[in-house]
């Protein structure tokens, strides 16, 4: 889509250095997943639409996640699954890092789904949705309650083997706010079921994720080029396993969009891999 000329005379100011970027925010999301009926159109995806209100994105259809919580970094947390430094090495980051952004990912999906990626060694939490879960919810949302404390009062561990990489997104310089961001892919644990609880989105759905492509071409969905991007990707495979086989080994190189020049104007450029996918649609 040809970006408006607003955007890039602000692209040419912080090109030309008379403007200085925003310092970008970390943050973890997670592209949370279930069967769909038509492997055609891919796995379904959990979206959620921001509130029109909301500085950043506003309106836009977003999977579940945020910024790191400086607590995100707490050394104490119970852990199951790959190590911090197996995390590391995945994300290209130190381990303290790698554990802040697994941290960010699992407590972000509970606060903005009710999904919970924790149990015991052997099992996954298989039901979240009773009044208790929902005031530890909620005091994990107001920063109440850390993801440490949350889970050692329950008995529980973060399961990081539930979670997969798949992709690093870094904010255009010329946005006002800036987020490094590290995407991540989960099935939706059996037994769960996700809730419409974020006070930051008014409306939620799970769709299949090229009908969600679909649907934003159509004009029908507002996303960001990552997010628009992770759905045509992801749609091209059949059913959740094998998105998570996909991520299996996936490292993730980090990717600032740039303004470039486009047979109709000016374009964000995107990671080389999405290119095929884009052209054939």
């Amino acid at each position: 889509m040809p970006l408006p000329p607003h955007l890039v005379e602000q692209a040419r100011a912080y090109a030309d250095g008379s403007a200085t970027p925003a310092e970008p925010r970390d943050a973890a999301t997670v592209v949370l997943l279930r069967d769909g009926t038509d492997p055609a159109t891919g796995p379904e995806v959990y979206l959620l639409r921001r509130q029109t209100s909301m500085a950043f994105a506003g309106g836009m259809c977003v999977f579940p996640g945020g910024g790191v919580d400086p607590r995100d970094f707490d050394h104490a947390v119970a852990w199951a699954g790959p190590s911090p430094a197996e995390w590391a090495a995945r994300l290209a980051v130190e381990e303290p890092m790698a554990r802040a952004l697994v941290c960010a990912a699992v407590r972000e999906t509970f606060e903005e789904s009710g999904v919970l990626l924790a149990g015991d060694r052997d099992a996954v939490v298989a039901d979240t949705t009773g009044a208790d879960w929902e005031d530890d919810r909620a005091a994990l949302e107001a920063r109440e309650l850390s993801l440490t404390d949350f889970l050692d009062r329950r008995g529980l561990v973060l399961r990081s083997d539930l979670l997969g990489t798949w992709a690093g997104w870094l904010t255009p310089v010329f946005e006002p706010k800036r987020y490094r961001t590290w995407f991540f892919v989960a099935r939706l644990p059996e037994g769960q079921v996700t809730r419409d609880v974020s006070r930051e989105s008014d409306a939620v759905a799970w769709r299949p994720a090229l009908s969600a492509v679909a649907a934003a071409d159509a004009g029908d969905i507002l996303m960001l080029p990552p997010t628009y991007l992770t759905c045509l990707e992801v749609g091209q495979h059949a059913d959740a396993d094998a998105v998570l086989a996909a991520s299996a080994g996936r490292d993730v190189d980090m990717f600032t969009p740039e303004v470039v020049p486009d047979a109709d104007g000016f374009v964000l450029s995107i990671p080389p891999r999405y290119e095929s996918l884009v052209s054939g649609r």
